[in-house]
């Protein structure tokens, strides 16, 4: 890699490249953790602390289960849907043990979304909370689906606490309806069964494909992309290194709000594991009292999150009493944070937002800004090891701008490459050779590069939605709602929201006049799962169409 004006920025220590081959694998990383770090306390739910020796242990417990599953052999791939519990991490890398494919699936899916990612990606077994059975029942029909791992949430905790929680959660709550799936197994069955056949360690390369993390990607197909084991660790070393002389091994406390099957917390956790860190893991990041009541008991120092959610935080008198003294580090992805809302939490918390970017093609990290820098709106520099271009539409380099006043002339499509960009999409190699240029991922996000190579993130390439840092594409939104039978046509687009990232718009067309807002928000509700739903209902006698028949999606901002 030839040198680059931004790595003299790079903090002391941080170097310009680093080793993807530091490890063989991503089970490789815990047991090296675990090996010096064993009884520290790597996670913690409901005040109830894994260390690194029992998470290492167990999820040989359940590799050894998965093993002795006569069909599945390496590289089939296993679907996790649960919450942040400690049988995450645990499913995780026992499934990355076995040899196997770990697909990350949302657990808030409806059964036709889950449906649609179990049955592409091939999925022979569901390590699923049973909160969610329900879904999944319906989802299975269709699919290679053999097994089911059901889970209670308390399950690895210990039995007086583990039976009174799982009671309330399913008497006293009633948060699990009644399903039924084939060959059903419970989850400590599993690991019993698992512990008394034994695990047999599986020869793991890194470039063997770690994770299927599903994504609209730039195009808007639903597609897994192929992460290896040398994609993520690539990813966990350059983000490591770049708060490396901010977090001291084995002292500091993450709180992992954000869900672990969404790729930023992913990376995130085994950065944070990487150096033996305690993550406090919160089930539900939209009890805001609950973030807050955690926050307070644990003073974390570490915290990445999304717009949304510091700005819920920033909006509570109660979390701005708490005490912050603790807090080293405030992390900010997903979706770039608004202004006001990283001004208003520097000014609460005293600390500013490290703003970063990537996308799940990538591991995700590509850039961030230096700890301990004012907040600026760019997304910073390239990691290191990560070379960033702006192109053209015709794969032209546009350069680096150093005059302010040529913003629009360098502006184009930020293109990457280093060692965490993917292998390409699962099984769909048309929709790879649109994103890959050679080892260059065109990410479809605008934006410039100045002089010294701060990245400034301008716009979304098409039509993109963010919501709370997920990805939302107007033709899922759009399709579902089309296909209700008195529904004429639709569009969908995005607008800025002074509570959110962006908020769903849909216009409609009726072709039923009796149709109203209300049932166009039950029949979403059935099919999509929260974030894509949209929150403003339009009506309109047409929508507006270019020449060929196209909707014009740019001026459907004009209907109110």
């Amino acid at each position: 890699m030839p040198e680059f004006p931004w790595i003299s920025h790079y903090a002391k220590g941080v170097p310009a490249k680093i080793d993807p081959d530091f490890c063989p694998s991503i089970p490789g990383l815990l047991e090296r953790v675990a090996k010096d770090y064993a009884d520290y306390p790597a996670f913690i739910s409901m005040e109830q602390p894994l260390t690194y020796r029992q998470v290492n242990d167990i999820s040989s417990d359940l590799a050894g289960y998965l093993q002795s599953l006569s069909t599945l052999k390496p590289g089939d791939r296993v679907a996790i849907m649960m919450p942040n519990i400690l049988q995450y991490p645990v499913s995780l890398f026992g499934v990355l043990k076995a040899g196997c494919i770990a697909v990350n699936v949302n657990p808030l899916y409806t059964a036709r979304e889950l449906h649609n990612q179990l049955a592409d990606s091939g999925a022979k077994v569901v390590i699923i909370a049973e909160t969610f059975g329900k879904t999944l029942e319906e989802a299975i029909p269709g699919t290679a689906v053999e097994t089911v791992i059901s889970t209670g949430i308390a399950d690895l905790f210990p039995f007086f606490k583990r039976t009174l929680v799982n009671f309330a959660v399913k008497y006293v709550k009633k948060m699990i309806t009644p399903f039924s799936v084939p060959h059903l197994v419970r989850f400590r069955d599993a690991l019993s069964q698992g512990h008394s056949s034994g695990f047999r360690p599986v020869p793991l390369k890194n470039t063997d494909v770690a994770l299927l993390q599903y994504t609209g990607g730039t195009t808007g197909v639903a597609k897994g992309a192929m992460l290896t084991h040398r994609n993520v660790l690539a990813n966990v070393e350059q983000t490591g290194t770049w708060i490396s002389q901010t977090f001291v091994i084995g002292k500091e406390t993450a709180l992992t709000v954000l869900p672990l099957y969404h790729i930023f917390s992913f990376t995130a956790t085994l950065c944070f594991l990487k150096r033996a860190a305690r993550q406090v893991l919160i089930a539900d990041p939209r009890d805001i009292n609950h973030v807050i009541d955690e926050f307070e008991k644990w003073k974390p120092s570490a915290f990445p999150a999304v717009n949304s959610l510091f700005n819920a935080l920033t909006n509570s008198e109660r979390f701005s009493k708490l005490d912050f003294s603790g807090l080293k580090m405030t992390v900010g992805g997903g979706s770039q944070v608004q202004k006001p809302v990283a001004e208003k939490w520097e000014k609460i918390t005293g600390h500013t937002i490290l703003e970063a970017y990537g996308l799940t093609e990538a591991s995700p990290g590509i850039c961030g800004n230096l700890p301990d820098t004012p907040w600026d709106g760019s997304v910073g520099y390239p990691l290191p090891s990560t070379e960033i271009s702006i192109r053209s539409d015709d794969f032209e380099d546009l350069g680096r701008c150093a005059d302010p006043a040529q913003i629009e002339a360098h502006t184009g499509e930020i293109c990457v490459r280093g060692p965490q960009v993917m292998a390409g999409y699962w099984n769909r190699p048309d929709e790879t050779a649109k994103v890959m240029n050679g080892d260059w991922l065109r990410t479809g996000d605008i934006g410039w590069m100045d002089a010294e190579g701060k990245v400034t993130i301008t716009d979304r390439k098409k039509d993109l939605i963010i919501v709370s840092g997920y990805n939302v594409y107007p033709n899922e939104v759009e399709s579902v709602i089309a296909s209700n039978p008195k529904v004429l046509e639709v569009g969908v687009i995005g607008e800025k929201s002074k509570s959110s990232d962006e908020t769903i718009k849909a216009v409609i067309v009726k072709k039923d006049p009796s149709l109203t807002a209300q049932e166009v928000r039950d029949w979403c509700r059935e099919r999509l799962t929260g974030y894509k739903r949209p929150r403003k209902i339009v009506f309109a006698d047409a929508l507006p169409k270019s020449p060929v028949g196209k909707i014009l999606r740019r001026e459907l901002r004009n209907i109110r």
